[in-house]
């Protein structure tokens, strides 16, 4: 989809019909299950979801944003992007944005920070090197 040609990872989605709320239309809650989806996709390529299980070392929300555009109804195909724009030491701030199949519209877009955490000793951790060359190979570009 050309409006997510500078998202690395794109996934597509159906609406579902329970996606709507009473008024006919996706309720915001859900574009954050998207959200989700689409960083989880990024973390997958990247061999994040994978160090959570071998080192205990992994991402944690620390907080997230949408910004609503148009209202999306059922039925509908929904292709969400993530990337990153930010590294900093244990932090990386992440981009995900909504377009509809249908329409080629823009619906969403949104944010996300994320903190590298190391789960036994419960605080955050330095960013490994490793995972910072697997995002700059993904994003094509350094931070």
């Amino acid at each position: 989809m050309d409006m997510l040609r500078g998202f690395p990872v794109v996934i597509s989605l159906p609406v579902q019909w329970g996606d709507q709320d009473a008024l006919g239309h996706v309720n915001n809650t859900v574009y954050l299950r998207w959200f989700e989806s689409s960083r989880i996709a990024y973390f997958e390529r990247i061999g994040l979801s994978t160090a959570v299980l071998t080192e205990k070392i992994g991402p944690i929300l620390a907080s997230i944003s949408c910004d609503y555009r148009r209202q999306i109804k059922y039925p509908e195909t929904v292709h969400v992007g993530a990337r990153i724009n930010r590294i900093g030491r244990s932090s990386l701030a992440m981009e995900h944005e909504v377009v509809c199949e249908s329409s080629r519209a823009q619906s969403a877009v949104g944010g996300a920070v994320i903190v590298i955490f190391d789960y036994r000793a419960q605080q955050s951790h330095p960013i490994p090197d490793r995972l910072r060359r697997e995002i700059e190979a993904l994003e094509g570009r350094s931070f």
